[in-house]
């Protein structure tokens, strides 16, 4: 006579896998869930650094080559309109050279609106150019993200 022994799990086994899965699952899928606005919001605040760094870089170009205020300067092939020694709103959009659909960008305001937010208005980034007193500011908006 043959020794036959079974193989494989008992019910009690995979029930109680099966009830580990689910407990982590609970836990892990609202993390997951949160990811995509953490992801939007930092994608603006990256978008703002990005415009701080790029009218800094037009600024020092412009003061290398010995540019008036109003002077334009290039930039990977593009000229940068500028003002008060600082990238204008159309000359920013230029200096930052950005591709892609991630945001649309207003030259006349200077807001930079992430294109698949919530809330559009509230995922945003402001350019306000340089006046003859005070440097510009790239303001990041993540309220709605």
């Amino acid at each position: 006579m043959m020794n036959l022994k079974a193989r494989g799990f008992t019910l009690i086994e995979l029930v109680v896998v099966i009830t580990i899965l689910g407990i982590l699952a609970a836990f892990a899928i609202p993390k997951f869930i949160a990811l995509d606005s953490l992801a939007r919001t930092a994608t603006v605040n990256a978008l703002a650094g990005s415009v701080k760094s790029a009218a800094a870089l037009a600024r020092g170009l412009e003061m290398a080559t010995g540019g008036t205020s109003t002077t334009s300067v290039t930039m990977e092939g593009q000229a940068v309109t500028m003002l008060n020694f600082y990238p204008d709103l159309p000359g920013i959009a230029l200096a930052i050279n950005m591709t892609g659909t991630d945001f649309t960008y207003a030259p006349a305001t200077g807001i930079w609106t992430k294109t698949n937010a919530p809330t559009p208005a509230g995922c945003i980034v402001t350019y306000t150019p340089a006046t003859a007193l005070a440097p510009p500011t790239a303001l990041a908006t993540t309220t709605g993200c």
